[in-house]
């Protein structure tokens, strides 16, 4: 139960109760988000059981349920669109109102939750043999990056700018070689994860503390600027330095979100005259997740080694500390292990 980043609790509370298109899911695995540690987008609705990258086994299934059965493994998603509103028949299915308004319960870091018949139907996966549980908690976060870099539409050869290399960086690292990037340059202030980021394909990276990434970026492309820039680090200055590093033309895609007081100035003269296009991608849907899954299946990310720290469930608030903190530190697994 998450009352603030510096008070999580366990508690004791009812299994959820399911109805007829319904299942029962018991946690084995569920993955620390960035979101989880955004302070100012849960305030307001504190408290509250967080987790949204959760794996586990079915242990209950409503009577009018098809296509699932006790012992399945199975990995949910915890948003879901309603598939037939004006936004949906566009595509634009993470801004369709049922998008936020489904959730799974009471969320992904507890021993038992419940998957409501929307979410059964239209997003909950069977993890296929040789995908561990914790490895299926990366399927969320694949998914998201999955998403981003198809909108971004990089081009075989391009030069990929990324600002952060969290979690998100990383996985946004690792599409946009499997999309052909001819060079990928990576920047953060913790040498740790830039280190990561060149484990997992980055050709160069950067610490902005000690080097200016936009002079590292121009000199690795002849001046131009990067062609893509994938901004995942949730500051105004990470969109900032985005926006330097980016070429005429190109793309910068809005990954990270900041809190609501922030706000960027932006020159519409520059951005009309250099035709920088500017790209948010929120979230994933259910046509991003079964790629990302197959992504994680077939070897192509490497789930297994994006996970740093595993904590047991009765630990959960240290992994919170530990994703919020530590400077030696990518993905955060909390396992639920008896």
């Amino acid at each position: 139960m998450y009352y603030g980043l510096d008070d999580v609790q366990i508690k004791e509370v009812a299994k959820p109760k399911i109805g007829g298109g319904e299942v029962l899911v018991e946690m084995k695995a569920c993955g620390v988000c960035g979101s989880d540690l955004m302070e100012w987008y849960l305030e307001k609705r504190e408290p509250l059981v967080l987790g949204h990258e959760p794996a586990g086994v079915v242990l209950e299934v409503g009577a009018k349920v098809k296509g699932f059965d006790n012992g399945d493994r199975v990995f949910a998603h915890h948003h879901v669109a309603c598939l037939t509103c004006h936004y949906c028949r566009r595509g634009a299915f993470t801004v369709c109102q049922k998008f936020s308004q489904t959730h799974l319960e009471p969320g992904g870091f507890a021993e038992y939750f419940k998957v409501p018949a929307e979410n059964l139907q239209i997003d909950t996966l069977k993890i296929p043999d040789g995908v561990s549980f914790e490895e299926a908690t990366l399927i969320e976060p694949v998914a998201c990056g999955v998403r981003a870099i198809k909108k971004c539409e990089i081009q075989y050869g391009d030069a990929v700018a990324i600002v952060g290399a969290g979690p998100a960086g990383v996985i946004n690292t690792v599409l946009a070689k499997l999309s052909g990037a001819g060079q990928i340059m990576v920047s953060d202030v913790i040498d740790y994860r830039l280190e990561k980021a060149r484990e997992f394909g980055a050709d160069f990276t950067v610490n902005v503390h000690n080097e200016s990434f936009l002079d590292k970026v121009r000199e690795a492309t002849e001046g131009r600027g990067a062609d893509v820039v994938v901004v995942t680090a949730p500051n105004i200055n990470a969109y900032v330095s985005g926006l330097e590093v980016c070429r005429k033309g190109g793309t910068v895609c809005v990954f990270a979100p900041t809190s609501p007081e922030q706000s960027l100035s932006l020159s519409a003269h520059q951005l009309f005259f250099q035709e920088i296009k500017i790209v948010p991608s929120y979230s994933t849907s259910h046509l991003e997740t079964r790629t990302a899954l197959e992504l994680i299946r077939s070897g192509r990310v490497d789930a297994k080694g994006l996970i740093t720290h595993r904590f047991p469930l009765s630990q959960t608030a240290e992994a919170f500390q530990t994703a919020a903190k530590s400077k030696k530190c990518l993905k955060v697994v909390v396992l639920n292990e008896k």
